[in-house]
């Protein structure tokens, strides 16, 4: 693993570690009226971001790839309350830049380490030249 690749893995590590410690003391620490169930807040709020957590542990890029769409609920959710709850932006603040950081580090640590790999996708000029061969053999 090429050392940029190595620093985005480790990105990507740190701000989902972070970000879950960070939504946790959020929820159950920091905030003083609760209005939903903590067991409620435990399932939306950090279950999600537990799905991906092994695979991103072992430095799968597929898992890393897919990552993405679950740091975006929690993006969304820190840009809202950075807006719409004055007495909570700050806490929100630290939410959008764990996001960003973990966005980035999934995002390019997937495409390298793919890249390294060879699990890229073929371009779509090769796979209709591909289709066309195999079709064309069908029809002999």
């Amino acid at each position: 693993m090429s050392s940029d690749t190595r620093f985005f893995r480790y990105l990507a590590l740190l701000s989902h570690t972070g970000l879950i410690i960070w939504i946790t003391l959020w929820q159950f620490t920091f905030t003083k009226a609760h209005t939903y169930s903590p067991i409620f807040i435990a399932l939306f709020y950090i279950l999600p971001l537990l799905l991906p957590y092994w695979g991103i542990l072992k430095g799968k890029p597929y898992t890393h790839a897919w990552a993405n769409f679950v740091v975006l609920f929690y993006l969304i959710h820190g840009c809202t309350v950075a807006y719409a709850v004055p007495a909570e932006r700050w806490y929100a603040v630290v939410e959008i830049i764990l996001c960003t950081g973990m966005f980035v580090g999934c995002s390019a640590f997937a495409r390298k380490r793919g890249r390294e790999l060879g699990l890229g996708l073929k371009k779509l000029k090769e796979e209709m030249k591909e289709e066309k061969a195999r079709f064309e053999q069908n029809q002999q």
